[in-house]
């Protein structure tokens, strides 16, 4: 599993999919799809697909794989990298949604939420197994909001397909299980392997479970709040925990009418005087959010 390139850029998703085995492009396929990191604050979302021919599910069934969440994490990886000694019959493909992206679409003008970005997320690897030439024909998934209504949107838009939505699906189907590893793994590796691109001072890694109601991931969040710009990109800013602190810490925005001066300049005031604090040979320092877009400090018009 090279996650190389979401290292580089972890503000962007990827799509990592593993060799497609040539039996899986000649036989019927059943295929299960699980996620890991739903819940958290905290770094990335991954959903996971894994894959065999139907006629050697009792091989799979035979690797002993369980729902990752009842597995401790060396238990995981091992199973793990027994799924890749199969690769001459399964296949996986994971695709690592990053927080930024995660909280960018649910806080956009047009509502998208949790469930619908889970969902399309689902579908999109579904293609992609089409698309590499496995034959899938039947597809076994964890459900996210009502089995019933998820279920019939597969099976609108795989009417070829056999799809089976259930509750607690990593449990019930060993494939499903197998997915639930492979995406558990992904997202371990990816959160302790995070590369912090914002210019933090003393970051560190000691944020707990990353869940909203652990108190050391809340010290965390407290602790690594900029004033102006907020999180870095390690963080869910659209969660409500995030919101609050946020609320409660960062600087003040004020914005009075267009007419009523006084307002005007106590809203300047409040927020441009976090951008003046830090000097180095009289030009103060430009911040990775001025680096980025390459914006420079006007001095003359």
């Amino acid at each position: 599993m090279d996650l190389t390139r979401f290292e580089r850029d972890n503000s962007q998703n990827c799509l990592l999919p593993s060799p497609v085995p040539e039996q899986c492009k000649e036989e019927d396929c059943c295929l299960g799809i699980d996620e890991a990191g739903r819940g958290p604050v905290l770094g990335p979302m991954v959903y996971g697909i894994c894959y065999c021919p139907v006629s050697r599910k009792k091989d799979l069934e035979g690797l002993k794989v369980a729902d990752s969440k009842t597995l401790i994490e060396a238990e995981r990886e091992r199973l793990f990298e027994l799924l890749n000694s199969k690769s001459d019959f399964i296949g996986w493909a994971l695709h690592i949604l990053s927080p930024n992206i995660i909280s960018t679409s649910m806080q956009q003008r047009a509502k998208y939420n949790l469930n619908a970005l889970s969902h399309d997320t689902a579908i999109g690897l579904i293609q992609h197994a089409l698309d590499s030439g496995v034959q899938v024909t039947e597809v076994f998934v964890d459900t996210v909001g009502p089995a019933e209504k998820y279920q019939e949107k597969l099976k609108h838009r795989f009417p070829e397909i056999d799809v089976t939505v259930r509750p607690k699906a990593d449990s019930l189907f060993p494939v499903v299980s197998a997915a639930s590893i492979c995406a558990k793994v992904a997202r371990d590796r990816v959160v302790k392997g995070w590369k912090f691109l914002e210019d933090l001072t003393d970051i560190d890694a000691d944020y707990g479970s990353g869940y909203p109601n652990d108190p050391k991931t809340k010290e965390w969040l407290v602790r690594h709040l900029d004033p102006v710009f907020g999180y870095p990109q390690f963080v869910r800013f659209s969660w409500s925990t995030a919101q609050t602190i946020l609320d409660n810490k960062a600087a003040p925005v004020l914005w009075g009418d267009d007419d009523d001066q006084t307002a005007g300049k106590s809203s300047s005031q409040s927020l441009l005087s976090f951008f003046s604090a830090a000097k180095e040979s009289g030009k103060p320092q430009s911040h990775r959010f001025f680096l980025e877009r390459q914006l420079e400090t006007l001095v003359d018009l």
